[in-house]
């Protein structure tokens, strides 16, 4: 395994993106990611817009190949969050079991985690994962899920044997 994984953080906001709202979830993921020792090799705000998250999500796994990319935001009921549905078109092999630990472990902070429609997969040996747009949001998903990472990087490319734990 690498020393430290590569992350693309892709914030998904249409206010954002027009320089109407300030970014702070994408920057305090970037800050976590990085002082893991992990490496930040993307970063970008982009609109509500399922065709454009679509193509951008395809561009960044084809592309830029990182072990994980990060979604913020659209993961919720309103017409404008598209993101799980997005992120369906273009992964292959869907990841049930992170977007679940994210709305369990949430719920026990809000009821509202049982609304949001966040999903993981991979694309190639990149993984996925859909996170709530709030700052607070964000760091805790990222808390559930960051331990998991490197070896889920592993056994994405085929680097891992025996994933038994004791």
């Amino acid at each position: 395994m690498e020393e430290g994984l590569r992350i693309c953080v892709l914030t998904l906001s249409t206010r954002a993106s027009r320089g109407e709202s300030e970014d702070t979830s994408g920057p305090a993921l970037c800050g976590l990611v990085k002082e893991l020792g992990w490496q930040v090799v993307y970063y970008r705000i982009l609109p509500d817009d399922e065709k454009s998250i679509e193509k951008e999500l395809i561009r960044i796994s084809d592309e830029i190949k990182p072990d994980v990319i990060l979604t913020l935001g659209g993961t919720g009921l309103s017409p404008t969050d598209v993101t799980p549905d997005a992120t369906k078109k273009v992964i292959t092999k869907l990841v049930p079991g992170i977007a679940e630990a994210i709305r369990y472990k949430s719920l026990e902070k809000t009821d509202r985690a049982m609304l949001s429609r966040g999903i993981s997969g991979t694309r190639g040996t990149t993984l996925i994962i859909n996170m709530p747009g709030s700052e607070k949001a964000v760091r805790e998903s990222f808390e559930i899920v960051c331990s998991t990472l490197p070896h889920a990087s592993e056994i994405i490319k085929g680097q891992v044997k025996d994933c038994g734990r004791g």
